[in-house]
């Protein structure tokens, strides 16, 4: 057995990481690079035995804006050992490592656990930490419904089309461009950004604003999940470009301090699907200064 990390370019190491992340999570990575989208940014530690990676723990390096001051994270993903590897204490012989070689250079250490490993998080000295998710105030909801219809069909937001080549390309570069339209702004989105959204099924574009979001509707409720734009946009510019009726409208992100009277907060721990672990005091300011990582940010 021996340890190996930032591979990425590898074909043979990637393909042993791909076919581990399958087993575990469904997944691979092999798309993602293939395309261009892999940027140098993840960078996973492995344990590989006989051309087959056995454990694994990954780094995403982490560039944000937060309330106007740059930070740099590090958020751990891709957390698995292979099934007749596990209770061998691999995982977390690669977390230590992670954290040794980045707890000194960075603004703090996060992930988004599985709701079947907090004792393991707990363990390793993680913290759990609380996000805020932001709704939109029912009267503002109503207010852009009963206006609706004032703008030309297609002033609104379109769903692009996933086959036109230019508009994925003009959809890539505003993701590249992106202004900072959120309190907590991934700068470095690129890789992330692309690895949840190339397939264009949720991507809409509006030609009057000359702005992307990524939007889905489940059950009545409107989840707008992230604001792609290379100019600064209001909130409220975004939902008058939105058609439709909704009992709610869920954002996916911490909308800038002038867009706030728009909504209402409340904390959210990750329900059914995840609890937040944290590393370092800085951040704490996650839960203080009631703060989303952004959707498409998580790895």
């Amino acid at each position: 057995m021996r340890f190996v990390k930032d591979y990425m370019r590898d074909d043979t190491l990637r393909h042993a990481l791909n076919v581990l992340t399958q087993e575990n999570f469904g997944f691979d990575f092999e798309n993602w690079v293939k395309n261009g989208y892999y940027e140098g940014a993840y960078i996973p530690y492995s344990y590989e035995e006989n051309g087959k990676v056995i454990a694994n723990v990954s780094v995403n390096q982490m560039k944000f804006i937060q309330n106007g001051i740059e930070k740099y994270y590090i958020q751990i993903g891709t957390v698995m050992t292979g099934k007749e590897f596990r209770n061998r204490g691999y995982a977390r012989e690669l977390m230590e490592k992670v954290i040794a070689d980045y707890i000194e250079i960075c603004d703090g250490i996060y992930l988004f656990g599985n709701l079947s490993a907090l004792g393991f998080y707990d363990k390793m000295g993680f913290s759990r930490g609380m996000q805020y998710q932001y709704i939109l105030r029912s009267d503002v909801r109503m207010m852009h419904q009963e206006n609706e219809n004032k703008l030309e069909a297609l002033d609104y937001f379109q769903l692009v089309d996933s086959k036109n080549q230019l508009q994925k390309s003009g959809y890539t570069y505003a993701v590249r461009n992106s202004a900072v339209n959120a309190t907590l702004e991934q700068k470095n989105k690129y890789g992330l950004q692309m690895f949840h959204t190339s397939g264009m099924k949720k991507v809409y574009y509006s030609i009057k604003l000359d702005c992307y979001v990524v939007m889905e509707e489940q059950k009545g409720t409107l989840y707008l999940q992230s604001v792609i734009c290379t100019k600064k946009i209001r909130l409220e510019q975004i939902l008058a470009h939105i058609k439709g009726e909704y009992a709610n409208v869920i954002l996916g992100f911490t909308p800038c301090k002038e867009d706030i009277d728009l909504v209402e907060s409340q904390p959210y721990n990750g329900k059914n699907d995840y609890r937040l672990f944290c590393l370092g005091e800085q951040m704490e300011r996650i839960e203080t200064e009631k703060l989303y990582f952004p959707k498409y940010s998580h790895a």
